[in-house]
């Protein structure tokens, strides 16, 4: 879990980034020290996109290493972490994806906070395991309201997979699509979000980040 609320669950140990913790709350004042000591460095300060504020306001909205109020500079530690192992070399070869993205925007997602562009996580999920193996990372610069990372996620939750009329192999985790062929395998990837805008990056921290009931 990587919330920092009271409960019982928030106060197991944590691993983040290779580091673990005592609790989540241990995990975040680390993070927070860290990001303290970067605001310090001019040329970090001098990015663009970087906003105009104290430092208090930035280190208060701030859940470093996830999410950060300004340009965040545990990104590249984030994506060397978790490909970590992962072959450099491996040949990519995929075919545009075949189908037409006709997924219901009816759905709690959507319904949550919706707007005339939004996509459903379904039809990014039909993408990201057309393209990606699982334990990629999957960057969506333009990041609305964080469906990308919420479908990249949900690449690992058996229900949503079976949920877009795939079946899945549970030895060999294969993906079958609904001409019983394998295209895919099943496992959640990882997602790197950003966007310029204060109230999309809020809403896409709010929707992909664990909360105490």
């Amino acid at each position: 879990m990587f919330g920092s609320g009271k409960d019982a669950a928030s106060q197991q140990p944590v691993e983040c980034l290779g580091i673990k913790f005592p609790n989540a709350d241990a995990r975040r004042q680390y993070f927070v020290e860290k990001l303290k000591e970067k605001l310090k460095d001019s040329a970090f300060r001098k990015m663009e996109g970087f906003p105009i504020g104290n430092d208090e306001d930035i280190l208060a909205l701030s859940d470093p290493p996830f999410y950060t109020a300004c340009p965040n500079p545990f990104l590249m530690e984030y994506v060397a972490h978790v490909t970590k192992g992962r072959p450099d070399n491996q040949e990519y070869k995929r075919l545009p994806y075949p189908a037409a993205l006709e997924d219901s925007r009816n759905n709690p997602f959507v319904n949550a906070h919706s707007y005339a562009t939004k996509v459903p996580h379904e039809s990014v999920m039909r993408l990201i395991l057309h393209y990606t193996e699982p334990g990629e990372v999957v960057l969506d610069g333009f990041v609305g309201t964080g469906m990308t990372a919420v479908a990249a996620q949900l690449c690992g939750d058996l229900s949503s997979v079976e949920g877009l009329g795939c079946s899945v192999d549970r030895k060999t985790l294969a993906i079958r699509g609904k001409d019983g062929k394998p295209f895919s395998r099943f496992g959640c990837r990882f997602a790197v979000v950003s966007d310029l805008g204060p109230a999309a990056t809020h809403l896409s921290y709010n929707f992909n980040f664990p909360f105490d009931e």
